[in-house]
């Protein structure tokens, strides 16, 4: 098969091989024509070139006719039947001007040498090698601008254009391209695909050859229609990795790979020029004698492109499934299928597949349409979506939702469901708002845990099974949607009542149905049609005080109903039952301080005596008031989780901005304001009665004289029955509201607040009788000041030994600054000046500095001295100024932050919070009974004792 023009001399670099250059010539029609079938061309290349010339004087030989042909038009010329193989052999036949075929792989009228003229390894081979002949006149049009995009590896510009003709190597470009972008070596160019519009996103790609060009590449294999193709520069380690991952992903997918890849694996064996199977005997091509053979094979080593290589390993996995094929298939050990049948060997390659090892999958048991719908579905990333796709609901225009299985029967929304498979198990299934999803056949409608052997439905027509071959062997014994018994007999008459699905009986449901009664999970379940009538039962029990339930208990129960509409009922559920459990909480507190108010001294009817409130009347009235304080506050922390959660879940899918979303976003802040209205007003109230009360015990700190006849001071810790008389009042009622919070469990940070509210308001009010009492008569002297200071002190102490000592001297500072300004000695006092008492007790404003000092008994017929008198500039501060402390600047409530301090994990160990919720589970179970005919009703069923 060697040209008959062959140059004397030879090829140097070919003699230094001792190979004749014939026998680079590696495609029979016979292998070509296998291959045909298997590799469809899209395009044909008529090439006509002469052998190797030597480096002679004389003129290099005219180069090849490169010719861009249609299908049709190979057609046309060649007269051929059109087969596949007739058409991918063009590929490879030389227009070489030897003599007529003459007994070689040829037939009449081609060319004698059949050889595959590489433009990828020949430049590598010699450089002695004659230069190519001139490419046609299409060839030698103008150079055109290429961009080739490498945003991967440098910043700024997206894309960088370069000249590049049909000539031009892979190589080459990226040199020029490199040198635009002002980066060393190290990348390479790759052949991507993938969906433009918008924002580009590739879904393939292949690496170049550094002597494959890319105008043919780009002519030859079009993309197909909806994708778009470019050249990218990657890092080379990064480019082979991503390539490495495709192919691994199209092995491990079969026959469900999208044909894209082996029209790669096309165009890079077409583009680079990669070698076919050795001849086999017959094929015209023969092989020199003695070490003849060895040279050839080791010399087609060196010819041998990572393309080559890729597709001898898939042809080889091919062949090895063929032959699996063979061996499954009935009657295999008789029948004798030889090579004349290749297509059933392709379709039998086609119904084995292998599923992956290390990621989960899909299994399809049921599809939409056959011709489109893959057997196997790889989960590529950790976060798996199915959906239809398509432009997304969001507002603002943004792009389309992500979506990593395709899915085309019409009732799947355009993203219908999201799976999570991390390292560890177990896997999450979330459906979409509104998206159809069963789960082991119940219907899904918040997320779930998935295992592998699940059943998983979409919509009415994709029935999937999920699996993880990371597990292992850690998955169940038994799918959990198979008989529990199968084929066992059917336990009596009960059987027409059990359930189909699971394999239980009646006796079973009913043993099931008296363990979730009576037992201590905190599961509340219960139906949207019932959710009235529990939540109205919750808050009238927790109103009237019937029961013995914890202080928290009603929090608890409504928390249960919250969670069970979290996890279990539909997504637009939650957002409806906040909102009436908002409103009945706040109804319930409405009522409540009415009657506290109806029943107050001052709205009694005329000529009933007023009585004085106790503390212990004022702990009475206040405590259901402090009691739903206290757990609506911690049911706010708890809702303000779970509406988080939902935001989180919202932003992980894509859907922040979903209309739907949006509108369920603001029921939850309407029901999270209708519980902030309750707390402050609760708050608001319990403070006013108890302030109300302190008004009437307050003024005994001034007037009251410790120092009594046979009295001794008690010491710090001391009981309040130990106290002076005149401090017991006060005191009492300090304790009163000290032990209220404590019963009603009341948030930490809000009985901070209300005793800071309640110090506040001693201190303003003493501070304002001490203000008073001075005009009138002589009050300010140094002998009423030191009892004043000795009860501030005693009632300080005793705080500090209740744990309230650190508020009670932030509030109590400025009452303690003025006291301690009378307690200075008369001839101390005399010696201050304004501007040193000034420093001294900054707290006090000048208007009230100047009042005490103006006011203060130094002896009869003795005015304040001079020094006493304020400065020009503090004049105006003096006579404008308020002496009274205003009641209006008292400290804001600030709600508690963090997490609500209720538990709903772990058995109920309260026995009063047990019984509720035994009751509550009951009340829904005949709820449920009352809508069922008379004759299937059944009573509560009695839990079997151990």
């Amino acid at each position: 098969m060697l040209s008959g023009e062959r140059k004397e001399g030879g090829s140097p670099r070919f003699g230094k091989l001792h190979l004749p250059v014939g026998l680079w010539i590696n495609s029979p029609r016979k292998q070509l024509a296998k291959l045909g079938r298997r590799w469809p061309s899209a395009a044909s290349v008529k090439s006509s070139s002469s052998d190797t010339g030597s480096r002679s004087s004389e003129p290099p030989p005219p180069p090849p006719h490169v010719e861009l042909r249609r299908v049709g038009a190979v057609k046309a010329a060649g007269g051929a039947s059109g087969s596949r193989a007739k058409r991918i052999s063009q590929l490879f036949r030389g227009s070489g001007t030897g003599a007529a075929g003459s007994g070689g792989a040829g037939g009449p009228g081609t060319p004698g040498a059949q050889r595959w003229a590489s433009e990828k390894k020949l430049p590598e081979l010699a450089a002695g090698v004659a230069p190519e002949p001139p490419l046609p006149p299409r060839a030698l049009a103008p150079p055109g601008v290429l961009k080739i995009f490498g945003a991967g590896l440098a910043s700024g510009a997206n894309y960088k254009s370069v000249l590049a003709t049909a000539r031009s190597t892979a190589r080459e470009l990226v040199a020029e391209a490199l040198e635009r972008y002002g980066l060393a070596g190290g990348a390479g160019p790759g052949d991507a695909a993938g969906v433009g519009g918008g924002e580009w996103r590739a879904e393939h790609l292949r690496v170049l050859g550094d002597a494959e060009r890319p105008l043919l590449v780009q002519e030859l294999w079009r993309a197909r229609p909806g994708w778009a193709r470019r050249f990218e520069l990657r890092g080379r380690e990064e480019a082979r990795r991503l390539e490495q991952e495709a192919f691994g992903a199209a092995d491990a997918e079969g026959t469900g790979a999208p044909s894209w890849r082996t029209q790669k694996n096309r165009s890079r064996a077409a583009s680079g020029g990669a070698a076919l199977a050795s001849p086999g005997p017959g094929s015209g091509s023969g092989t020199p004698a003695g070490s003849g053979g060895k040279e050839r094979s080791e010399n087609l080593s060196l010819r041998r492109s990572v393309s080559e290589l890729s597709l001898q390993g898939r042809r080889r996995r091919q062949q090895e499934r063929r032959q699996q094929a063979l061996s499954m298939a009935p009657g295999a050990a008789d029948a004798q299928v030889g090579p004349s049948d290749p297509g059933d060997f392709d379709q039998l390659t086609q119904c084995l597949i292998q599923a992956p090892t290390n990621r989960p999958y899909f299994l399809l048991l049921q599809g939409y349409q056959d011709a489109q719908d893959f057997v196997v579905y790889v989960m590529t990333r950790e976060q798996h979506v199915f959906g239809r796709g398509g432009p997304s609901s969001s507002r603002g225009g943004s792009p389309a939702l992500y979506v990593d299985t395709f899915l085309t029967a019409p009732d799947i929304l355009p993203r219908h469901c999201t799976v999570r498979a991390g390292p560890e198990p177990p896997a999450m299934v979330r459906p979409s708002r509104g998206a159809p999803v069963t789960h082991n056949g119940c219907l899904l409608l918040r997320e779930a845990e998935l295992h592998p052997g699940d059943l998983l439905g979409l919509g009415e027509h994709f029935l999937f099974m999920y699996k993880d071959p990371r597990a292992g062997g850690s998955g169940p014994a038994r799918p959990p949607w198979l008989p529990a018994r199968p084929g066992a007999t059917p336990p009596g008459p009960g059987w027409a009542f059990s359930c189909r699905l699971c394999g239980r009986g009646l006796q079973e449901r009913g043993e099931a149905l008296a363990a979730y009664l009576d037992g201590r999970e905190p599961v509340l379940r219960f139906r949207p049609r019932e959710e009235e009538a529990l939540l109205g039962e919750i808050v009238r029990a927790a109103a009237s005080g019937v029961g013995d339930l914890p202080p928290l208990g009603p929090a608890t129960l409504l928390a249960l109903c919250v969670q069970h509409s979290a996890r279990e009922l539909e997504l637009g559920h939650l957002p409806r039952l906040l909102g009436r459990l908002a409103r009945l909480i706040k109804e319930a507190v409405w009522e409540k301080i009415k009657e506290i108010g109806d029943r107050q001294p001052e709205n009694h009817p005329e000529g009933v005596p007023e009585v004085p409130l106790t503390p212990e009347a004022v702990s009475m009235e206040l405590r259901p008031l402090m009691l739903w304080m206290a757990n609506t506050t911690e049911l706010l922390s708890f809702v303000q989780e779970k509406v988080l959660e939902m935001e989180k879940e919202a932003d992980q899918e894509g859907l922040s901005s979903d209309p739907q979303l949006c509108n369920d976003l603001e029921l939850c802040d309407e029901a999270l304001a209708l519980l902030d209205e309750v707390i402050m007003c609760t708050f608001q109230q319990s403070v006013y009665y108890l302030t109300k009360t302190l008004y009437s015990t307050l003024p005994a700190l001034l007037d009251s004289n410790p120092f009594t006849a046979g009295a001794e001071l008690p010491g710090p810790g001391a009981e309040l029955e130990a106290m002076p008389p005149g401090l017991r009042p006060t005191l009492g009622v300090f304790q009163a509201a000290l032990e209220l919070t404590g019963q009603c469990e009341l948030h930490p940070d809000l009985v901070s607040q209300t005793f800071g509210y309640l110090f506040f308001f001693s201190n303003a009010s003493l501070l304002n009788s001490l203000m008073e009492r001075g005009q009138g008569r002589p009050f300010y002297q140094w002998s009423r000041a030191v009892q004043i200071r000795t009860n501030l002190d005693l009632v300080l102490d005793w705080l500090q030994g209740a744990g309230l000592g650190d508020i009670a001297t932030e509030f109590f500072r400025k009452l303690s600054i003025a006291v301690n300004l009378l307690c200075v000695p008369r001839t101390s006092l005399l010696k201050a000046s304004w501007s040193s008492l000034r420093t001294d007790y900054p707290t006090l404003t000048p208007a009230q500095l100047h009042h005490l000092l103006s006011h203060y008994q130094l002896g009869p017929g003795r005015g304040s001295p001079p020094a006493w008198d304020p400065p020009p500039a503090e004049r105006d501060a003096v006579d404008t100024g308020d002496i009274f402390e205003s009641f209006s600047s008292h400290p804001p409530l600030i709600l508690p932050l963090g997490s609500s301090r209720l538990r709903l994990t772990g058995p109920v160990t309260d026995d009063s919070l047990h019984r509720e919720l035994r009751r509550l589970r009951r009340l829904l179970w005949d709820l449920e009974q009352q809508e069922l005919p008379a004759n299937h009703r059944h009573g509560p069923p009695v839990a079997t004792p151990p």
